[in-house]
């Protein structure tokens, strides 16, 4: 028996060297190398180093080499070029400086203008006001038109020793003698073409019987009618100042007048009338070579 207790005795003391087998849990104590080597992990926290990757994106802040860029338009700037372009817009200004050459040319006009091939003519008022109107030897044309239609009369006045002019509301009044041509142009659709034209409404008349009239007619069927003879004032006689598109002219008795007074009379009536130029060419002549039989400046007016 009490062997038997011994070897329980030693069977039971030996269960603290089986406690000793617990002391071979270290092998758990390893956590400290297996989990020590976890936080070696920490440095896969290094993703701050991918962080570093995200500063890699700054060469898209390469934005900047975009403003480089911009700076580049600064060649579009060189518009200034167009600029320079600009100055090319000064040959407009040169063609500019005949405009003004021609603005210069409008005092010709109350000086001597040169219309309708070469004739030299005053106008009769803007000579007068600027004290340019002859007082001797000259010869006026004044004309009477009417819008819409050929139907017109004209009046070719020579004159010479003026005493005095007077200014009236309605013209001059020249204290001379004169001499005063009749001149009437009939379109071919003129309703009262049978009615003597001394006998014609207001404004469509002139002093004279068709016996009294040199006639013509262009090939437009056109009557252009021409005093044979000039009428007379003694003492004084005036000028209606001309309405609308009316004119009233002065003529200095050049050597040339007669020539000038039958180049003015072809190129209005061809130019203005629509007369043929033939024909307005034949009225022209018959009107200056009656004008230099009936109305130079000899006897009285010499």
């Amino acid at each position: 028996m009490a062997t038997t207790s011994k070897t329980a005795k030693s069977t039971t003391a030996k269960k603290p060297a089986a406690k000793k087998a617990a002391p071979a849990k270290k092998p758990a104590a390893k956590k400290p190398a297996a989990k020590k080597t976890a936080p070696a992990k920490k440095p896969a926290a290094k993703k701050p180093a991918a962080k570093k990757a995200a500063p890699a994106k700054k060469p898209a802040v390469k934005k900047p080499a975009a403003k480089k860029a911009a700076p580049a338009k600064k060649p579009a700037v060189k518009k200034p070029a167009a600029k320079k372009a600009a100055p090319a817009k000064k040959p407009a200004a040169a063609v500019k400086k005949p405009a003004a050459i021609k603005k210069a040319a409008a005092p010709k006009a109350a000086k001597t203008e040169d219309v309708s091939g070469g004739v030299k003519f005053l106008n009769l008022f803007d000579a007068y006001a600027q004290g340019k109107l002859p007082k001797d030897q000259g010869y006026i044309i004044s004309s009477f038109l009417r819008e819409g239609t050929a139907y017109s009369i004209y009046e070719v006045v020579s004159y010479s020793a003026v005493k005095e002019i007077h200014v009236l509301e309605n013209g001059l009044e020249f204290i001379s003698n004169g001499k005063k041509l009749h001149i009437l142009v009939e379109p071919p659709t003129y309703p009262l073409k049978g009615t003597e034209p001394y006998l014609r409404r207001d404004g469509e008349s002139i002093p004279k019987r068709v016996n009294e009239l040199e006639i013509y007619k262009d090939a437009k069927m056109n009557t252009i009618m021409i005093s044979k003879e000039p009428n007379e004032s003694h003492g004084s006689f005036t000028v209606l100042r001309p309405m609308g598109i009316n004119f009233a002219l002065v003529f200095y008795n050049q050597s040339d007048i007669y020539v000038n007074l039958a180049s003015f009379f072809e190129r209005f009536f061809n130019q203005q009338l629509k007369v043929p130029q033939s024909n307005a060419r034949e009225a022209g002549r018959k009107i200056a070579e009656t004008v230099e039989k009936t109305m130079s400046f000899k006897g009285e007016y010499e």
